[in-house]
């Protein structure tokens, strides 16, 4: 009896690798062909623009990430955490989704009317100039179809389809990059900013006809029909990300204007250079960890099964992370080099805290994800606000004693002191397991 029982732990141990190595492998993929797109963007203004360009950029970015989550409600995890406890039971499947559709729809039409009535404003405080608010009203009506595609996103991920939803971002990714080529060819930076916006919303596309062709399609997913306890707990969800969606965006754009106002726009170029860099790697272990730990996760209710889950996350991510993290030290001046121009050799100085920040980000980000499977609103409601408050306050107290590296130093000791709580959250809620 013992020996099988340890033959079956061995082979769960073992079947639970492979699980984390191929999902890494095809979101790899998926997250390389983003990074291409993106980084194919980033170029474009740092030639077209320079260092001002890329601030600029990010600005734009920044608004366009947080009206993304908010048109379609923010209600994504919750549908990845509810269909992968639920995903066999087909009745609960269609209210679920039918609901969940509903929600993101009113969502993004209310946020369309919005933005559009608010625009000049928009472009006035974010931009600063009036020549790019059709950029705002386009954005306005193009989150509708991208709300539905973080729909179709959600359900592709619940449903554990990995290599389906690789290949829905490989086929964005291929607009992302010609949409630019083409736009930023005849109308320079704005063109840039458009194709963007355009590749944005022709995801839609792309999911709608992978999703069509899995097994598990439904057009009764998308019924003007819902369900008032499901809407209720999409509703948690909707809570928690659109707290998160809403504080990440606005906080860096608190950072660049406290960087602005102390320094220069230009030196605010070269931090949203390091901080690209360091998104753009991280989000090989960020997307492994959302696609396979939060379903993961969620259907877990065994102690022993979560730990050793979150053992599996550590003895791969953080390996990876720090590799990736001083391969791109050891090679910095060339990938800034690459990546954007000349005129960003001056932020080179910058990299070292920032990739020792990425190292502690992604071992809070394992422990922290427990707090959305699990469904802690209150507490990562609590988390997001507090650390997001102390992250701006670090980088307007360091930046004043150290200069624009400080920013880098407060982006590390933030992540750290959140580590700190994501490990306290966890071990709590594993003790109170059976």
């Amino acid at each position: 009896m013992h020996a099988q029982v340890e033959n079956y732990q061995c082979s769960t141990c073992l079947a639970s690798n492979l699980n984390i190595l191929r999902t890494g492998v095809l979101t790899s993929v998926a997250t390389l062909a983003r990074l291409l797109s993106g980084f194919l963007v980033m170029k474009l203004v740092a030639v077209l623009a320079g260092p001002e360009g890329v601030a600029q950029l990010g600005q734009f970015m920044s608004l366009t990430a947080l009206l993304v989550v908010f048109a379609g409600g923010g209600i994504g995890p919750g549908v990845v955490k509810y269909l992968a406890e639920f995903r066999d039971q087909d009745g609960y499947v269609k209210t679920l989704l039918s609901s969940a559709f509903c929600f993101s729809l009113v969502s993004s039409l209310v946020m369309c009317v919005g933005v559009v009535v608010l625009s000049e404003r928009i472009t006035v405080w974010l931009l600063g100039d009036l020549r790019y608010q059709s950029l705002i009203v386009i954005l306005a009506f193009a989150q509708i179809f991208v709300a539905l595609h973080n729909l179709i996103i959600a359900i592709v991920n619940g449903m554990m389809d990995v290599k389906r939803l690789a290949a829905i971002h490989v086929g964005g990714a291929v607009i992302g990059v010609l949409a630019p080529l083409v736009l930023g060819y005849f109308f320079q930076l704005y063109g840039v900013l458009l194709a963007f916006l355009l590749a944005q919303a022709a995801l839609l596309i792309i999911s709608f006809t992978f999703f069509r062709r899995s097994s598990y399609f439904s057009w009764g997913y998308f019924k003007l029909s819902w369900s008032k306890q499901e809407v209720k707990k999409l509703s948690r969800y909707s809570l928690m990300t659109l707290t998160s969606a809403l504080l990440a965006p606005l906080l860096q754009i608190m950072v660049r204007n406290i960087l602005a106002d102390r320094f220069s726009w230009e030196q605010v170029g070269y931090w949203q250079a390091v901080s690209k860099v360091s998104e753009a790697y991280l989000l090989f272990i960020t997307m492994a960890i959302s696609v396979y730990y939060l379903p993961k996760l969620s259907a877990i209710n065994d102690k022993k099964k979560l730990i050793e889950e979150i053992k599996t996350a550590y003895k791969y991510l953080i390996p990876v992370v720090s590799a990736l993290a001083l391969g791109i030290y050891c090679f910095r001046d060339l990938i800034t080099w690459i990546l954007f121009s000349d005129e960003f050799a001056d932020a080179l100085y910058l990299y070292a805290p920032q990739l020792i920040g990425d190292v502690i980000k992604v071992a809070s980000f394992i422990l922290s994800f427990i707090m959305l499977a699990k469904a802690m609103t209150k507490t990562f409601l609590f988390s997001e606000i507090f650390f997001g408050l102390t992250y701006v306050a670090l980088v307007y107290w360091f930046t004043a004693q150290f200069g624009l590296i400080g920013s880098m130093y407060a982006f590390a000791i933030n992540y750290f002191l959140y580590f700190l709580f994501t490990f306290s959250v966890a071990v709590t809620y594993v003790r109170g397991m059976k």
